[in-house]
């Protein structure tokens, strides 16, 4: 005989009611969770973790459920009832994404525009936000996840010029320069592409974040808006993207050199 289904508690957390009106939506088209798996672009591990409670979802999960099961929607609505945060200082569709980050036991980072959030210091999201301090205090409060017991692990990996991009003047630029410096850890990882290397990174921002169940999704900017993807094509390609570009990179001693000079020659007042 095989195991009986964990006996969901719905009342329990947002988690709970969303994995348990999964399950329900699925035997009520009486299809396992392999067959489910089949049909949408995530895993059958991945489906019952979400099932039992045990992982959240991102959005695009819900929609591809609810085309495979039949559900008019009904899980949309319900991802965005219980997820969905009102009166966020970030939009709607990013609201998943810390909730990801903060489980996660290993992020990969590659921005070619600024430094990356979690590693700036106020001044420097101060001018990059432009003095929003909603946006500022969201930003900077997010930060705790590096310092934070199980800190998860952090591969931070930018290209030079970002270095020489001008933020909020010579005396921000120093500051934030030196906290890069600064955080540099056998935890935290922090490698440059040297400036006329040619790579991969000239498509935008993207972010991979790997939990501890070994689901993954990735967070990637376009002009208007974000996108959190899950699908096993989508994570293929930025896996193989940013270990290309990290190929190309400095190792992290020598990386933490060049920023250190960067400052000297090019910030110091």
């Amino acid at each position: 005989m095989g195991q009986e289904p964990k006996k969901l508690t719905p009342s329990k957390s947002a988690k709970d009611r969303f994995g348990s009106e999964v399950r329900r939506y699925r035997d009520l088209e009486g299809i396992s969770i392999a067959a489910l798996a089949h049909k949408i672009p995530y895993s059958a591990s991945y489906i019952g973790d979400v099932e039992r409670g045990d992982s959240g979802c991102v959005r695009e999960f819900a929609e591809a459920c609810d085309g495979a099961l039949n559900t008019r929607e009904a899980l949309q609505h319900l991802w965005d009832a219980l997820f969905a945060t009102a009166g966020s200082p970030v939009p709607e569709w990013f609201t998943t994404w810390p909730k990801i980050v903060d489980d996660a036991i290993l992020l990969r980072v590659y921005d070619p525009i600024v430094v990356y959030g979690m590693l700036q210091t106020p001044e420097y999201a101060a001018a990059v936000l432009f003095d929003d301090q909603a946006k500022i205090e969201d930003r900077l409060a997010r930060q705790a996840i590096l310092t934070k017991a199980n800190v998860p692990r952090l591969v931070y990996v930018l290209p030079e010029w970002v270095l020489y991009h001008d933020i909020g003047g010579p005396e921000v630029m120093t500051a934030q320069l030196e906290r890069l410096c600064e955080a540099a850890s056998p935890r935290l990882t922090i490698q440059v592409v040297p400036n006329g290397q040619p790579h991969q990174g000239n498509q935008g921002r993207f972010t991979l974040a790997t939990l501890p169940n070994g689901a993954e999704f990735a967070y990637t900017e376009m002009a208007v808006r974000g996108m959190i993807l899950g699908s096993p094509d989508d994570l293929a390609l930025l896996r193989d993207q940013f270990e290309s570009i990290r190929s190309h990179a400095l190792p992290s001693g020598m990386s933490i050199d060049l920023i250190k000079r960067t400052v000297e020659e090019r910030w110091k007042i």
